[in-house]
């Protein structure tokens, strides 16, 4: 049975945040289960981009700084990064506040930049990957998720978090071979089965709710959440905001791959009283996901019933990251004539409905529809 701990946190406040994460990792067996003195330990936050972190986009530098503590006070070497969607680690961590804790920390920048190709012979979808050296130059690796939606996989948490292993541009790789949430769902799957963290710790204190993973609103949920299996922590969280876990594909892939269980009889959850946290009225898709299927006839039904992307005119400013981070050839989204002046326009037929425009979407002016069609049938 797997153990879930949920901590109640109520600010950002150094202290508050310290005491509840000691308490947290206390209730898992203390930080000895998961360092060791003198291992090298990577810590792995969500630094999609260099946002403020009032935005609620990435992990919170309070967050951050009490696990590092905690891990260097056990006497393990600790340093940190992520891969962001643009730029380089170090200036998207400085925007995020994470690089001035590091460096009061004395905690080292790891290698995310350069690449190491591996082959995992027990993927089931991936078997090969090219993954940061960071994450070979440690012994060990500590995820640290921030709660949010996603426009692909409908929720991004503990299993999606290692994401960031795989260096820049790679990324965009990944969503233009696997269109499918399915299918990227479960090479995700098989990323976290060959980094294995050990101890995945969810910054939940202020979530993302609504046009997530970087234009939604913040949300005050007042958790921290802890645990070794991210496939239990990730269905406890949705459950905490009323989604069934099944409809998300990274937990339902990260079950059938053996990785943790979603179940509730298998799950322990221990700390405070989960029913406090509920959270009804978060803002999320609770369908289930409908997966892009590339084909003929496939792109036909998928511009039908695929919630597809839509520019707000009013909110887009024209700056072009939703055209430059469109991984499709030739591109889906793209400025008429290029003529930056105006709006950009879809060409859906290109569409892999990846949503890599909306989830980098700097004015939150993309928004995922859902065609009409696929609204008929949900009523009937």
């Amino acid at each position: 049975m797997s153990k879930v701990a949920i901590i109640r946190c109520e600010s950002y406040e150094y202290d508050i945040v310290k005491k509840s994460i000691e308490r947290g990792i206390s209730l898992l067996g203390g930080i000895s289960r998961f360092a060791q003195k003198s291992e090298n330990i990577l810590l792995k936050p969500n630094i999609l981009i260099g946002d403020a972190p009032k935005k609620c986009v990435t992990t919170n530098p309070a967050v951050f700084k009490a696990v590092a503590e905690i891990l260097i006070n056990a006497g393990a070497n600790v340093s940190y990064g992520d891969s962001p969607a643009i730029g380089s680690t170090l200036k998207a961590a400085k925007k995020t506040g994470l690089a001035q804790v590091a460096d009061e920390l004395s905690i080292k920048l790891a290698d995310f930049k350069t690449g190491v190709d591996v082959f995992f012979d027990k993927g089931i979808q991936n078997r090969k990957f090219t993954i940061a050296k960071a994450v070979f130059d440690n012994d060990a690796v500590i995820s640290l998720p921030k709660l949010k939606t996603h426009g692909l996989e409908k929720f991004t948490g503990a299993i999606k978090n290692q994401f960031g292993c795989i260096p820049g541009v790679l990324k965009g790789e990944f969503h233009l071979k696997l269109p499918s949430a399915d299918d990227f769902a479960k090479m995700l799957v098989d990323l976290n089965k060959f980094i294995r963290p050990r101890l995945y710790i969810m910054d939940g204190i202020y979530a993302m709710e609504g046009n997530g993973p970087r234009g939604g609103t913040p949300k005050k949920m007042d958790i921290l959440v802890f645990s070794s299996d991210p496939v239990a922590l990730d269905a406890t969280i949705c459950r905490l905001i009323n989604v069934n876990p099944e409809y998300v594909p990274t937990t339902k892939y990260g079950m059938q791959a053996g990785m943790g269980s979603f179940l509730e009889e298998d799950i322990e959850l221990i700390g405070d009283d989960f029913k406090s946290f509920f959270t009804k009225d978060f803002k999320i898709n609770r369908r289930p996901v409908k997966s892009y299927k590339p084909g003929f006839f496939s792109d036909f039904m998928n511009n039908r019933l695929v919630s597809k992307p839509h520019i707000d005119a009013e909110k887009c400013v024209r700056c072009g990251v939703c055209v430059n981070m469109c991984p499709a050839n030739p591109k889906a989204v793209f400025f008429k004539d290029d003529d930056k002046s105006i709006v950009p326009i879809y060409n859906y037929d290109n569409c892999i409905r990846c949503f890599c425009c909306q989830e980098m979407c700097p004015e939150s002016a993309i928004q995922l529809k859902t065609p009409i069609l696929r609204k008929i049938l949900k009523i009937f």
